[in-house]
């Protein structure tokens, strides 16, 4: 490869993201590509400490920006942990989530603002955003029915209907604000027709830097 590529995942709640990201990450490594996979928040023992204190159920009384601040700290030690020594080594880094996630869980569905999330990120990332990133794109009905039939949900899955509205909403703004770096990606169908797609687009990214 000519040099490092950073491509991310995104996705609704149930989009199956998690799931389709790892999978694909399998199947580029069996054929050969130089690539790893990560996820956020966490990715790195630091970041995974800070990811249980986000994501408990008991921290109910988390305030809307200490919650972006803790995203934007947990971000900034996996990015220069982790993703940039990769990205030095010419690998492929496939991260379950990165910035836009802040841009709309708490830009938009917590109401900060996505410019004001985007300036605690950009102090946090250094200019450093994706190459590209794939979009499942689910219905909100499938997704929520997914997340309440996998059980086990986190303080964002406990949310009620409107931040999930929000986040829906939010992800709308968001494919249209970075339209240039996005791949959409039908999450609705099943999960080998899903994985299918995404495996032929990630293809479509790489192919032009081996």
């Amino acid at each position: 490869m000519q040099k490092g590529l950073f491509i991310t995942f995104e996705g609704n709640d149930g989009s199956g993201k998690t799931t389709i990201s790892q999978m694909a990450y399998e199947k580029l490594k069996e054929a050969g590509y130089p690539v790893i996979y990560t996820r956020e928040p966490g990715g790195i023992d630091i970041a995974e400490q800070i990811r249980k204190v986000i994501l408990d159920p008991k921290n109910t009384a988390m305030d809307a920006r200490c919650e972006a601040l803790l995203y934007a700290a947990s971000r900034r030690q996996h990015l220069v942990e982790k993703v940039l020594p990769a990205l030095d080594e010419k690998k492929i880094v496939l991260c379950d989530r990165f910035v836009d996630s802040s841009l709309v869980y708490q830009g938009i569905a917590r109401g900060i603002g996505v410019d004001e999330v985007m300036q605690i990120n950009e102090f946090a990332i250094e200019g450093h955003m994706p190459d590209a990133t794939i979009f499942l794109d689910v219905d909100l009905e499938t997704g929520l029915a997914r997340v309440a039939n996998r059980g086990n949900m986190d303080r964002l899955d406990a949310e009620g209907m409107a931040f999930h509205e929000m986040v829906a909403k939010g992800y709308a703004t968001i494919k249209e604000k970075y339209a240039d770096r996005m791949h959409i990606v039908d999450a609705n169908k099943e999960m080998d027709d899903v994985l299918t797609q995404t495996i032929t687009t990630l293809l479509e990214i790489i192919t032009p830097y081996v």
